[in-house]
């Protein structure tokens, strides 16, 4: 099958405070809401901006179009709608990471970002440099304007840079939710991937990103998971003390297995289990 890209399907607008539970709200009242001038009147805000929320929408996971003339939510939407309307859960904002930063079909530089990128330290025009070689080496003949990806670069940096405690912005009232999970900080003379504060990210996060690493295999090593593209290490920026963490909290609740054989740590699922039941029990816990 055909690998499919995008770039800038944000309309150069990150997410901010209040639009995802305000198109779930809009989508569960009227599945046509952005047929209808964009959804623009119903969110009451601009049509670029309506064009952007169902953007993030559609590659959180949380939407559904499918249908065409439809836009419908997902099971991941249904069930934050009813038990974590207005974000408040932690949980919540990293299930909607998670989901962007592993669809390399609708949030491409995103994916990019987390499972290539390997700058730890980096300015923006080495993103913006960096990101170009990516696109180039990956897409083949599809053109992609220059000024998209630059686009996305700024996004990335926009939605997820933890502010230096000195620095203010005439748009901070509009910032994104996602500073708060800590991967990326605004240095002095740059950007720095950061390893998030643990006792912030629940270990089920983990286990959601292995249903899905774990498909295809039975057990899989902890080198791997730290590596893997898509896996939490790379998606979470963990280090090796932070994953054997989490992982550690997820054994002693009994879902996963951990096991050291000739120095190998493994880990194994003690059965089939799927990333949306993975996020009904933790919102039923």
């Amino acid at each position: 099958m055909k690998q499919s890209f995008r770039f800038k399907g944000h309309e150069s607008f990150v997410i901010r405070e209040g639009w995802l539970n305000k198109g779930l709200h809009e989508v569960k009242r009227n599945p046509r809401v952005f047929f209808e001038y964009y959804g623009a009147d119903a969110l009451g805000v601009g049509p670029n901006m309506a064009k952007s929320i169902r953007y993030w929408l559609k590659c959180s996971g949380l939407t559904d179009e499918s249908v065409r003339t439809v836009v419908h939510l997902t099971d991941l939407g249904e069930i934050i709608l009813q038990e974590d309307p207005y974000f408040e859960n932690l949980f919540s904002l990293w299930i909607i990471h998670c989901n962007i930063a592993c669809n390399q079909s609708q949030a491409t530089a995103w994916q990019f970002f987390f499972n290539i990128f390997d700058y730890e330290e980096f300015t923006k025009e080495e993103l913006e440099r960096e990101m170009l070689e990516l696109v180039n080496k990956t897409i083949g003949e599809q053109k992609i304007s220059i000024r998209s990806i630059t686009d996305d670069c700024d996004a990335i940096l926009h939605m997820y840079a933890k502010k230096r405690k000195n620095y203010s912005h005439p748009e901070e009232k509009n910032r994104s939710p996602f500073g708060i999970l800590g991967l990326l900080k605004a240095t002095e003379g740059g950007y720095a991937k950061m390893q998030p504060e643990l006792n912030k990210l629940p270990a089920e996060i983990v286990l959601y990103l292995l249903t899905e690493t774990m498909k295809k295999a039975q057990g899989i090593s902890m080198e791997e998971l730290l590596t893997i593209e898509n896996g939490p290490g790379r998606i979470l920026n963990l280090k090796r003390i932070g994953l054997v963490e989490l992982l550690e909290q997820l054994e002693r609740a009994g879902k996963i297995i951990l096991n050291q054989t000739a120095g190998l740590d493994m880990v194994y699922l003690p059965k089939p289990v799927k990333g949306i039941q993975i996020v009904q029990d933790y919102y039923r816990n």
